[in-house]
C-alpha cells in the first residue's frame, strides 16, 4: 500500500498530537512575554497605548493580506482602523470595500470571541474578503465551500508550465464533513488545551482542509485570533502575529508544507508556532515603547513651532525608531519625503536643529539628522 502523501490521508486523521513535554518550556517563555505585554498595556491604559494599538492593527491587516500577495491601500487601512478605535484621522480617505471587509472579519473574530465559530460565520468572513465576488480577475465562490469543478485545489509556486505543487487539499466533496469535524473539535476544547497549542492546531487543521476557493490564509489567521481572544485578560489586537509571519513568509509556508506532508504528530509545527507568537509579543512591546516615546517627544516639543513638512518628516523618523531609518535622514531624503526643493529641505533641517528637535552628525555629503 502506498504511503500517504498528506496528513489528511493518514488513517488516524484528524487525531493531531503535540507532545506537551517538548513545548512546555517554550510555552512558559511565550506566556511570560505575553504577560509582560498585556501588563504594560493595562497599566498604561487605552489612551496611552491607543496610538500603538492603531499601528499594530493596521500593520496586521496589511500583513495578513500581504502574505497572500494582496496589497491594500495603506492610508485606507489606517483611516478605517482609526475610525474604529474612535481616534482622529489626519486626512479624509474614502473607505474601500476590500479593506472594510478584512477589518470587519478581524474585528468580529476578536470582539465576538465568546460566540461560537460556525459554518455561517466562516462564510460571512470569507465573503467579506471578496465584496465583488472576484479574486483579481477570477470569479470565485463566496459564502460557501469550494466546488468540485475547481479540483484539484493545490498550493503551487513557479512559472506557468513549471509549477511546483507544495500541497494538495482534500477533494471538495469531503469538505463539508471535514469542516463539521473541525468545528466540533474547536467548540469542545476551550477548557482542556492550552490556548496557544489549540491555536496552532486549529490553524494547521483549517489550512489543511482549505475549504474555500480563496481567502483560506486570511480566514485561518482570523481563527487564530478568535482562539487566543478567548483567554482571560487577552488583548489580541496587541499581538503582531500576522506581521511577524509576513516577515517570515517563506519559513511560514515551509513549516506549513512540512507539517501537511508529515504525520499527525505535529509537535514541530506547534513548537514553531509558539516561537513565532513569542517573537510577535516582543515586537508588539517594542511598538508600544516606540509609541510612548513618540508621545513623550511631541509633549516635549509642544511649544515649538513647526511646519507640516517638518512634522511629517519627524513623525517618519519617530515611527522608524532607533536605527530604523536606513542610512539616517539626509537633506536628499527630506527633499524626497516632502516633495520640496533642495534649498527648502536644507533650510527646514537647519531650523529643526536650531530648535533642538533634531541633532546633526557628519559633514557635507555625510551629514545626517536624528531625533533628539
Amino acid at each position: 500500500m502506498p504511503q500517504p502523501t498528506y496528513i489528511w490521508q493518514q488513517p488516524e486523521w484528524p487525531r493531531f498530537r503535540v507532545r506537551e513535554t517538548e513545548v512546555a518550556a517554550l510555552l512558559r517563555d511565550a506566556r511570560t512575554a505575553q504577560g509582560r505585554l498585556v501588563g504594560k498595556a493595562q497599566a498604561l491604559g487605552f489612551e496611552a497605548v491607543s496610538g500603538a494599538l492603531s499601528d499594530i492593527w493596521a500593520a496586521e491587516a496589511l500583513a495578513t493580506a500581504a502574505i497572500e500577495g494582496e496589497k491594500l491601500d495603506l492610508q485606507a487601512v489606517r483611516s478605517s482602523v482609526a475610525r474604529r478605535l474612535g481616534l482622529p484621522t489626519p486626512t479624509k480617505v474614502r473607505p474601500k470595500a476590500d479593506v472594510e471587509g478584512l477589518l470587519d472579519m478581524m474585528q468580529d473574530a476578536v470582539a465576538r470571541h465568546d460566540q461560537p465559530l460556525t459554518k455561517k460565520r466562516l462564510f460571512a468572513w470569507q465573503s467579506a474578503l471578496f465584496p465583488t465576488g472576484r479574486s483579481g480577475l477570477l470569479k470565485i465562490r463566496t459564502g460557501g465551500w469550494r466546488r468540485a469543478s475547481r479540483e484539484p485545489m493545490q498550493v503551487v509556486s513557479g512559472p506557468i508550465g513549471r509549477e511546483k505543487v507544495h500541497y494538495e487539499a482534500p477533494p471538495a466533496g469531503d469538505v463539508p464533513r471535514l469542516m463539521n469535524e473541525f468545528l466540533g473539535w474547536i467548540a469542545s476544547l476551550a477548557d482542556r488545551t492550552d490556548g496557544l497549542v489549540r491555536a496552532a492546531v486549529a490553524h494547521l487543521w483549517f489550512e489543511t482542509i482549505h475549504p474555500f476557493e480563496d481567502g483560506n490564509g486570511r480566514v485561518g489567521r482570523a481563527i487564530v485570533d478568535w482562539v487566543l481572544a478567548q483567554e482571560p485578560s487577552s488583548l489580541v489586537p496587541l499581538y503582531r502575529m500576522s506581521s511577524h509571519l509576513s516577515k517570515n513568509r517563506g519559513q511560514y509556508y515551509d513549516e506549513l508544507e512540512l507539517a501537511q506532508r508529515s504525520t499527525l504528530d505535529v509537535t514541530r509545527w506547534g513548537t514553531w508556532f509558539i516561537e513565532q507568537f513569542h517573537a510577535a509579543c516582543l515586537e508588539s512591546e517594542e511598538t508600544i515603547d516606540r509609541s510612548l516615546a513618540k508621545a513623550r517627544f511631541w509633549t516635549k516639543v509642544a511649544n515649538v513651532s513647526l511646519s507640516d513638512r517638518q512634522r511629517k518628516v519627524v513623525n517618519v523618523l519617530l515611527d522608524a525608531g532607533p536605527g530604523g531609518f536606513e542610512g539616517g535622514l539626509s537633506a536628499g531624503k527630506y527633499q524626497s519625503l516632502t516633495s520640496t526643493s533642495r534649498q527648502t529641505a536644507s533650510r527646514d533641517l537647519a531650523d529643526l536643529v536650531d530648535k533642538g528637535v533634531l541633532r546633526q552628525t557628519g559633514q557635507l555629503k555625510s551629514t545626517r539628522y536624528h531625533v533628539t
